[in-house]
């Protein structure tokens, strides 16, 4: 059953750093491009940033120079490095699978780990 687990949420002062990290089960890594999303309280989930099955990155303008992401297809695992952390980074942090590939379908999410950026 395809599952994704994240991890490595938690509070952190304005300036910090946080590692978060997605493990990814039945059969929702290879062919499909991870990504990570996040909503804040009473705000819409927004995109942060993807890395496709092929490798291809992008961030959002929001997060460029301060975030990370990336991908082990070894251990079936994505990450997202945030240096920099500012207040309004704060918010629940979802990894996502999207297919995109031709032999991939579907669209999976975690459960969410919570950032907060707070002095």
């Amino acid at each position: 059953q395809a599952r994704l687990v994240e991890s490595g949420g938690g509070s952190v002062q304005p300036g910090g750093s946080l590692r978060l990290s997605c493990a990814a089960s039945g059969s929702i890594f290879s062919g499909y491009a991870m990504g990570w999303y996040r909503q804040a309280p009473g705000k819409s989930r927004e995109w942060v940033a993807d890395i496709g099955s092929g490798g291809d990155i992008n961030h959002a303008d929001s997060v460029k120079g301060r975030f990370t992401i990336s991908r082990d297809n070894n251990k079936n695992m994505v990450y997202l490095q945030m240096n920099s952390l500012k207040p309004e980074d704060s918010g629940v942090y979802y990894c996502n699978a999207r297919a995109d590939t031709s032999y991939s379908t579907g669209n999976f999410w975690g459960q969410g780990t919570q950032v907060v950026v707070s002095s």
